[in-house]
């Protein structure tokens, strides 16, 4: 092991030791279920907000993104930041004051509950199927952050890709078990703020490689339709393919997702204050655009240091470790700059572990809170409670390794298929649980198997098609799911009385 990978690998173990740390410091605040999974409703605005958005971008950011860039220009992964910016914005602004506002009055704790709560399902079906469809969806999302993880430590050690990973997943599972919601909302602000260093350090160094920002823009130009957002770059053949309308469409259609995306949602219903989610709006619509911003920078920039040399050509999957290329290159220049770059690094798995703790909490809860406790009746003590729920998040832990087991899965088509998912499955229901007086519960239920159904028709048997049918499964499934829920509920008998007086009590 050279001195520069042991400055990084020294990095890495302060930061993976730090997050443990969290974990343990807060386990005694865990006195109740409610307190593991929302961390009591206490969540300071700033937590919220960049807790919410670690979770969100997760290797996406430091990988996905870099890597899409990277590999054909701007006009895919433009639309899909441009789309992303978007819906966090307007998710922020319609979504994050009601559904708090509500789920504290209806007392529901998990995103499932509220669904019930909300419609007031007394067989609680809408909780199950809720529940059954965060796990459907969750275990591959957190499949592909131990994947990302194993790459990392794959790509820059030459360590075996599986050992790595299941080292990377058990260290998320200790101080998730531990320190519940509140740990990992903490150890993801922390991370923000890890990933925010790394993005502009290896940004800063890779123009510095790459010959500056002229040499950069020149060699990117000399590509056909790399800098279009018009057309898309080809690199197999070198040539610009047209990128058209209704590819654009589909691919803001991105930003659909936010609204139902759970762990998202979740710390819009933590934050103590709900009169404070203005300051966590500006922030997070902030950090989301720049950091984003400089993700696809970088892949610009990391093709122009392998066109110098500076780092080797790039293809497939393997354009997505472009970022830790860079780093390897950096931990070069000697100790601090080996340091700087475990920095980096670490940035890489904050960017995965505040998504996969997030992740892996939601899930865990869909089994121990909603489907154990809720819908089967299991009423047990708060301690027997607790060791059901991290039970449940570990058996969900090790699922996601044995998905994550193959090294070629590419981390932006996991993630693609698990967003658009929720996107289709709940962000309608949310949207009109929250927003439209006569929905009821029967248009939710329609509405919540009608998209993730959809989600798996249009991706594995539609989209395949090709020509116009080469659309993102988040666009038709969402339209499918706000029909189906708003056909429905016209159809069945308005809400009672009792559902229609908290609505209007919201409003």
């Amino acid at each position: 092991m050279t001195n520069g990978q042991v400055g990084i690998l020294l990095s890495m173990i302060v930061y993976l030791l730090g997050m443990l740390l969290i974990g343990f410091a807060v386990a005694k605040k865990n006195e109740t279920v409610s307190d593991f999974y929302l961390g009591g409703r206490s969540l300071g605005p700033l937590v919220t907000a960049m807790s919410a958005e670690a979770s969100d971008m997760s290797s996406y950011l430091l990988m996905g993104l870099p890597g899409l860039a990277y590999l054909s220009g701007l006009a895919d992964v433009g639309w899909t930041a441009i789309g992303l910016s978007i819906g966090t914005y307007l998710n922020w602004l319609f979504v994050a004051k009601r559904i708090r506002r509500y789920t504290a009055r209806t007392g529901s704790i998990t995103i499932p509950d509220f669904f019930s709560d909300r419609y007031q399902d007394k067989h609680r079906v809408l909780m199950l199927i809720g529940a059954l469809e965060i796990i459907i969806f969750f275990v591959p999302y957190t499949g592909s952050g131990f994947a990302a993880c194993g790459k990392l430590f794959a790509s820059l050690f030459h360590a075996d890709y599986h050992i790595a990973m299941i080292l990377s997943a058990i260290v998320i599972v200790i101080y998730t078990t531990t320190g519940g919601f509140l740990a990992a909302s903490l150890t993801d602000f922390i991370q923000s703020i890890v990933m925010t260093i790394a993005l502009i350090v290896v940004l800063v160094f890779g123009v510095s490689k790459a010959g500056g920002m002229d040499a950069v823009i020149a060699n990117a130009k000399a590509l056909p339709g790399y800098l279009s957002f018009h057309e898309t770059y080809d690199a197999t053949n070198g040539t610009a393919q047209p990128y058209g309308f209704v590819t654009i469409v589909s691919t803001l259609a991105w930003g659909l997702g936010y609204i139902g995306m759970p762990h998202i949602l979740l710390r819009f219903m933590a934050i103590e204050d709900d009169r404070k989610l203005k300051i966590s709006r500006r922030v997070a619509s902030v950090w989301v655009v720049i950091s984003m911003a400089i993700a696809v920078l970088i892949g610009i920039v990391g093709l122009g240091m392998t066109s110098r040399g500076a780092v080797p050509a790039l293809q497939g999957s393997a354009t997505e470790t472009i970022i830790v290329e860079i780093a390897s290159l950096l931990s070069t220049h000697g100790w601090g700059a080996a340091i700087l770059a475990g920095i980096v690094l670490s940035g890489i798995l904050a960017a995965t572990m505040s998504t996969s703790d997030s992740q892996l909490l939601a899930a865990s809860s869909s089994v121990s809170e909603n489907i154990l406790h809720e819908f089967f009746h299991l009423n047990l003590d708060e301690k027997r409670m607790m060791k059901i729920a991290r039970t449940s998040l570990l058996i969900i832990a090790v699922i996601g390794v044995g998905i994550a087991w193959d090294p070629n899965n590419s981390v932006f088509q996991i993630v693609s298929f698990a967003w658009a998912g929720f996107g289709a499955s709940f962000g309608p229901v949310v949207l009109l649980a929250l927003f439209w007086r006569r929905s009821n519960k029967y248009g939710a239920f329609a509405s919540m198997i009608g998209g993730g159904l959809m989600v798996f028709l249009w991706k594995f048997l539609v989209r395949p098609l090709g020509g116009g049918w080469n659309i993102y499964e988040l666009l038709p499934a969402f339209i499918v799911a706000i029909v189906l829920n708003v056909v429905v509920s016209l159809l069945t008998p308005a809400p009672e009385k009792a559902i229609t007086d908290v609505f209007d009590e919201m409003r």
